[in-house]
C-alpha cells in the first residue's frame, strides 16, 4: 500500500468516498463507525478510488498521481500472501510511512475503528483467490541455526566468532529465492578463518551447498493467530573447500531434512528441524543425524504494529552414526530485531554454548544480517 506524491489528493478522494457513503444528516466520522461495517463497504467507500474496485489499481486517467513500483495489486498472490495482516493494519491505521512507504497513503486511524480496520484488511485478503500460497504469518523469525519451513526471497550473512581458545571465524553467505507458491532455491557459500597452529591463520571458502525446499503443508487459523507449516529440503554440498585446512569434508555430502514451524498464541512460536548428512563415500566423514529446535516470542512496539523484537532459545544436537557414535549438544540464547521501518532488514545476535562433547569446541558469539529483498532495496524503507 505504498505510493509516491500528493498525499492531499489521496486523502481528498478517500474522504470524499466516506462522505458519499454517509447517510444524510450524519457526520462522515460517525458514518464510518456506524454504517460502514463490512470490509467490502469500507473498501468501496475509502479505498477503491485509488486501488480499484477489484484491487488491481485505479485507472491511471483518474488517479491523479503516478503509482510507484510498490503500488500493490491485491489480486497478485505472490505480492500479498508473504505480508502479515499486522503490516497492512499498520499502514491502514498509521499511513504508508509507518512501514517505510510513501506518505501518499494516508492514515485512517482517526476515521476507522480497530474493528473496521480489521474488516477491511480481511477484505483485502479475498482478492487473492489461490489458497495454496502459505501466509506471511507463518514466516517466523529466523533462528541462528534452525532452518525454518517458510520459502523465502532473502540474502543472509552469518558469522560465528570463537569466544575463547584458538581464534577462528565461521561465516556464510546464503541466497534464497522463492520459486512459485511452495518452492525455494538456496545457495550457501561458507567462508572461514582457521588457526593452523604454526602455520598461523588461514582463510578461504568451504564446501558450497545448493538446496531445494518444498512446502508440503501449511495452515493458518481464521483469526491468523495460530498455524503451522511443514517443509522438506534436500541439499548437495560440493567439495570446494580445502579439507586439509579444516574448510570442508573432502567429498560430496548429501543432506535431507524436514522443517516444522508452529505459530502459537501470544506471538510465541516453535521451530523444529531434523535431518541427516550422508557423504557420497564414508571415508573419514561420518554419517550424522541432527536435531535443532528454537522456541521464541515476538514483541512489537507501537501497540503491536512497530519494530519487532524476537528473543529465542535454541537447542541443537548432532550425532555421528558411524565411527564411534558421539552426540554434540549446544544451547544458543539469541535475539532477533527488525532494523528497517519496513522490517525487511533484520539482525540477530546469540551465544553458542556447547554442553556436551566440549573438547575442542569453543563457545561462539554468533550474528547475522538479513535482507528480505522482495520487500525492496536494502537502503529503502528506513
Amino acid at each position: 500500500m505504498l505510493f509516491r506524491r500528493s498525499r492531499l489528493l489521496l486523502v481528498t478522494i478517500c474522504v470524499a468516498g466516506l462522505l458519499i457513503a454517509a447517510p444524510s444528516g450524519v457526520p462522515a466520522h460517525a458514518a464510518t463507525r456506524v454504517s460502514l461495517r463490512s470490509g467490502q463497504q469500507i473498501y468501496a467507500a475509502a479505498c477503491a478510488g485509488c486501488h480499484g474496485a477489484h484491487g488491481t489499481g485505479g485507472e491511471r486517467s483518474t488517479l491523479g498521481f503516478e503509482p510507484p513500483d510498490t503500488f500493490p495489486d491485491f489480486t497478485r498472490c505472490d505480492q500479498t500472501t508473504p505480508e502479515e495482516d499486522v503490516a497492512w493494519t499498520s499502514i491502514v491505521r498509521d499511513g504508508g510511512p509507518s512501514r517505510g512507504f510513501s506518505q501518499i497513503m494516508p492514515a485512517f486511524g482517526d476515521a476507522l475503528s480497530p474493528e473496521q480496520i480489521a474488516a477491511v484488511v480481511a477484505h483485502l485478503r479475498t482478492f487473492c483467490v489461490d489458497n495454496a500460497w502459505p501466509r506471511g504469518e507463518l514466516n517466523l523469525p529466523r533462528a541462528l541455526a534452525t532452518e525454518k519451513a517458510f520459502p523465502e526471497d532473502e540474502t543472509v550473512v552469518t558469522a560465528a566468532f570463537n569466544a575463547h581458545g584458538p581464534p577462528g571465524v565461521d561465516s556464510e553467505l546464503a541466497y534464497e529465492r522463492r520459486l512459485g507458491k511452495r518452492n525455494q532455491l538456496e545457495l550457501a557459500i561458507p567462508f572461514s578463518i582457521v588457526d593452523q597452529g604454526r602455520a598461523g591463520l588461514t582463510s578461504g571458502i568451504g564446501d558450497i551447498a545448493v538446496g531445494v525446499k518444498r512446502v508440503l503443508v501449511s495452515h493458518l487459523s481464521v483469526d491468523g493467530v495460530t498455524g503451522s507449516i511443514f517443509s522438506v529440503q534436500g541439499e548437495v554440498a560440493l567439495p570446494t573447500g580445502n579439507e586439509a585446512k579444516g574448510r570442508g569434508a573432502g567429498e560430496t555430502v548429501f543432506t535431507a531434512f524436514g522443517a516444522y514451524d508452529v505459530l502459537l498464541r501470544a506471538n510465541t512460536f516453535l521451530q523444529i528441524q531434523a535431518g541427516l548428512d550422508v557423504p557420497r563415500r564414508t571415508r573419514d566423514v561420518p554419517r550424522a543425524a541432527f536435531l535443532r529446535t528454537a522456541l521464541g516470542k515476538s514483541i512489537a512496539a507501537r501497540q503491536g504494529l512497530g519494530r519487532l523484537w524476537s528473543p529465542m532459545l535454541e537447542i541443537t544436537g548432532e550425532r555421528d552414526l558411524v565411527g564411534g557414535p558421539r552426540t554434540r549438544w549446544d544451547v544458543i540464547p539469541e535475539l532477533q530485531v527488525s532494523l528497517s521501518t519496513r522490517q525487511h532488514v533484520r539482525a540477530a545476535i546469540g551465544y553458542r554454548i556447547p554442553v556436551s562433547e566440549i573438547g575442542d569446541r569453543p563457545r561462539q558469539l554468533a550474528v547475522y544480517a538479513l535482507w528480505d529483498w522482495a520487500d525492496g532495496g536494502v537502503f529503502e524503507g528506513w
